[in-house]
């Protein structure tokens, strides 16, 4: 009788390990790449710029031509503006250009 009471102790911890674990695994395999999903959205949506050709979640391809804090203006056809709030866009097709920078002439470049 001793002896079955000593084995069913020990089997006792196993379940809970085993509960651990899969939350363990669920968390490695499901959270975390959804919070890392979610972060580089939020960092897309903040880098909206004018001129970036984006598309929404409803499919909607665009040209941003304003931005305000929580909104985005898209003109989705020539003289038709439409305004978005920022999380329903999906993704950027293209980036608008960056002002390219000055060139350095030889000339303005003082050597000492």
């Amino acid at each position: 009788m001793l002896y079955a009471q000593s084995a069913g102790g020990a089997g006792g911890f196993t379940p809970i390990l085993m509960i651990v674990l899969l939350f363990g695994v669920m968390y490695f395999m499901m959270i975390r790449p959804q919070q890392r999903r979610r972060r580089e959205a939020e960092a897309m949506q903040r880098s909206l710029g004018q001129g970036d050709e984006v598309v929404t979640i409803g499919g909607l391809y665009g040209t941003v031509t304003g931005v305000d804090d929580d909104t985005v203006l898209l003109e989705v056809a020539p003289g038709v503006q439409t305004r978005y709030a920022r999380p329903a866009i999906a993704r950027v097709v293209t980036k608008a250009e960056s002002p390219a920078e000055p060139a350095v002439d030889d000339a303005d470049v003082v050597k000492e």
